[in-house]
């Protein structure tokens, strides 16, 4: 008979222990360990079953080293976020807040795909009808695709050996259990066991296995972190509710770039991809205003035109608020320390508001000069010209530092139509560039003296 045995597993790191503590050791955190009950005889026949026979050993130059073959989703920017497509084998996670518009993005790419190749989409949430329902109204091809309602991960497992899918949706792994897991689903237990049974399956079969993850009010993908791990490829799908634009960031991919960012904008027929991202994000209005200027940032593998805004008002309140959307809460504060420490500038007393339009989340540090040239224009009430583009990180000791990709974020703002930039002195182009007066600065006070004049 199997023997059993109860280890203690962390939802944050995935570290196991023997005994139940307040703490984990590994990650620090606290209360975040709970039991889990393991068979060890099913487990390594579960191994055993997995590996098949013993292999033997070979050199790295023995292995082939050949692109893997990819199978186009039909979106242009979803594959852009995957690293160029979907890649037989390979279990990729995608989490998002309810109503982001996960289950809609991949009934689109299944109903599409399963032209081409069989597909099978389970899900454990909604009724077979429900799918139905939304597949219909995005008019979508419905002939081909199958679907299941199933919450068993064995009998998940027995109907995927029956149907041999080429690819194979869960949805979502939050609701899936194993019999001989004595948790309920959505716990520690049942979404790692789960979790790795599933993975273990697609690798076996050569399935594309694409996993649905709900997210907590943190934003974190729920249920234990080691899950992030399993998995070939992490991407989270974010909006905001009252927003039709949706971005598709990576945060994981054995098989890609990380942080690329796809784009798309939800309609009555589905998600629709932006073909050209700068232009939803430079939606100004016609009269230049105090407190906005144009920013280049680079996401994954392309520049973006986002404008900065900022808001900086006298503070009726004894600890002036820190306000920032789409940045980084402690990076603007210490941004407002340099620009008082070597700009000149007091702004103490104020409250300081700063957003990044369109609802992107800003993660590179050469937002930095842009939203100090936004706060200033808005502390002075005065506004800066609206050709104008700038970027560039700033240090604790004022200086400017370049930036990778300068070139290309001067081209993509040169297309647009801007015709004078404020960059890193280490950024300046070696060709002049058509159409556009370019301004290098070494010093935040060099910047400050640029806008004045």
């Amino acid at each position: 008979m199997a023997k059993r045995k109860t280890v203690y597993v962390c939802s944050d790191c995935g570290a196991d222990f023997a005994k139940w503590q307040g703490q984990c050791a590994e990650c620090k955190e606290w209360n975040t360990l709970s039991s889990l009950s393991v068979e060890t005889a099913s487990s390594v026949s579960r191994k055993k079953g997995f590996a098949g026979q013993l292999q033997s050993a070979q050199t790295l130059a023995e292995v082939s080293s050949e692109d893997m073959p990819r199978i186009s989703s039909g979106l242009v920017e979803f594959d852009r976020v995957l690293g160029g497509g979907l890649v037989p084998g390979s279990a990729v996670l995608i989490g998002g807040s309810p109503g982001a518009g996960k289950s809609t993005l991949l009934i689109q790419i299944m109903c599409e795909l399963s032209q081409r190749y069989p597909a099978l989409y389970i899900t454990g949430e909604e009724s077979l009808a429900q799918i139905a329902m939304r597949a219909k109204r995005l008019q979508l091809p419905m002939d081909k695709l199958q679907v299941m309602s199933q919450t068993n991960v064995e009998s998940i497992c027995a109907t995927w050996d029956e149907l041999k899918p080429r690819l194979l949706v869960i949805d979502s792994i939050q609701v899936m259990h194993l019999d001989d897991v004595e948790s309920a689903p959505g716990g520690v237990a049942q979404v790692r066991e789960s979790a790795s049974m599933l993975i273990q399956h697609a690798k076996k079969t050569g399935t594309i296995l694409l996993i649905v993850g709900h997210v907590t009010k943190d934003g974190n993908i729920a249920g234990p972190r080691v899950l992030e791990h399993m998995i070939d490829c992490f991407v989270m799908l974010e909006g905001e509710n009252d927003s039709r634009y949706r971005t598709l960031r990576g945060s994981k991919n054995r098989f890609g770039a990380v942080n690329e960012l796809g784009i798309f904008a939800m309609t009555e027929k589905g998600l629709m991809e932006v073909s050209n991202p700068s232009a939803i994000f430079l939606s100004r209005g016609e009269e230049p205003t105090p407190g906005s200027i144009v920013m280049a940032v680079w996401e994954g593998t392309r520049p973006l035109l986002v404008e900065a805004q900022a808001l900086v008002d006298e503070s009726a309140l004894g600890n002036p608020r820190r306000v920032a959307v789409g940045f980084e809460q402690n990076r603007l504060a210490m941004l407002l320390a340099i620009l008082h420490r070597h700009g000149g500038l007091q702004v103490g007393d104020q409250d300081v508001f700063v957003n990044a339009v369109g609802g992107i989340r800003v993660v590179e540090t050469s937002s930095d000069l842009a939203l100090l040239l936004a706060i200033v224009s808005s502390f002075r009430n005065r506004a800066l010209p609206s050709d104008m583009i700038c970027f560039g990180e700033v240090g604790l000791s004022g200086e400017i530092r370049p930036v990778p990709n300068g070139q290309e974020r001067l081209r993509e703002a040169a297309k647009h139509g801007f015709t004078r930039a404020i960059i890193p002195r280490g950024n300046l182009p070696k060709q002049p560039i058509n159409g556009m007066s370019v301004i290098g600065v070494g010093k935040l006070s060099d910047a400050l003296d640029a806008i004045d004049s």
